[in-house]
């Protein structure tokens, strides 16, 4: 991968057929829908991607199918977060068997752990890595709020990066002014909504959702940022603000987010809207609400 990695990076959605198997077809059209949207790489495994309730072997279908589509079109990093050291290693060394480009490390979940037991934990399993790697600041599902010193401490072990998704705007403040004389090292923001400020203020780009469904959409922002045109830049974040506001506020729980990308993209035909247990897909009553988000959003975006 170039360094520092930049631009818009789908966090995937995993195409799901039924308990334990991929929607094989949906992943393809994904994959080439956001290819051709002109997004920068693709991220899968990582939470908008379900990874923590997919099976071992389903996880490693998804990385082999996804390197294989991709073939190299673009990079792709897969998340290897678990609740063990064995089985991010697993994840981590059979991507680099297949050809991934990177992994991504957030804070082993469940446990809750110290700043400093999560710095030792980066000591353990950075150097049995066979691929670059990223970290992934994402508090409400770790609980942990990785500090700077921990991200300082992932820096000097080699990490090239980080996705903040906490949500804080003074923490990705911090993390850019921190990192500003390292441009190798790259920022990139995990919510949506800060894209404008990441990269106005120094970072490289997003981790978004939204890419999923309307990938142009936020390349194109993010080009108008790079240009500094401040018209465009209006009218672009307020398209995001849209998405924002309508596909991820159906429902009343907090898995809605992921709920709302799947079934949006069942309802333009691109794949299946399965969600892995424990959760649900959306009912009728939400899916038609979805739809007419999705027919509205195509006439003011596409």
């Amino acid at each position: 991968m170039e360094l520092p990695v930049k631009g818009i990076i789908p966090p995937l959605v995993t195409p799901l057929a039924d308990i334990d198997t991929l929607d094989i077809k949906g992943l393809e059209n994904l994959i080439e829908h956001v290819i051709s949207g002109g997004v920068h790489g693709i991220f899968i495994l990582g939470t908008t991607g379900e990874a923590t309730s997919l099976s071992y072997e389903l996880r490693k279908e998804l990385i082999k199918r996804t390197s294989e589509t991709v073939n190299h079109r673009i990079p792709v990093v897969a998340g290897i977060t678990d609740t063990s050291v064995k089985g991010s290693l697993e994840v981590a060394e059979y991507s680099a068997k297949m050809g991934i480009d990177g992994v991504v490390i957030a804070p082993p979940f469940y446990v809750p752990i110290s700043q400093e037991e999560m710095r030792e934990y980066l000591e353990i399993i950075v150097p049995k890595l066979q691929l670059p790697f990223l970290m992934y600041n994402m508090p409400g599902c770790t609980k942990m709020h990785m500090s700077l010193e921990t991200i300082k401490k992932s820096k000097e072990l080699g990490s090239i990066g980080i996705k903040d998704s906490s949500g804080d705007m003074s923490y990705l403040y911090a993390l850019i002014r921190e990192f500003k004389d390292s441009p190798e090292f790259s920022i990139m923001t995990g919510t949506e909504l800060f894209l404008p400020d990441t990269i106005l203020h120094g970072g490289h780009g997003a981790v978004a959702g939204g890419a999923n469904l309307f990938p142009k959409l936020f390349v194109d922002l993010y080009n108008a940022l790079l240009a500094r045109d401040l018209e465009r830049i209006a009218v672009l974040r307020d398209l995001v603000f849209d998405i924002d506001s309508t596909i991820y506020n159906v429902g009343k729980h907090k898995s809605r987010i992921i709920k709302g990308i799947k079934c949006a993209l069942s309802v333009m035909d691109i794949c299946n809207d399965y969600v892995a247990l424990p959760l649900h897909k959306f009912k009728e009553v939400e899916r038609k609400i979805i739809a007419q988000h999705i027919v509205n959003l195509n006439k003011i975006i596409c």
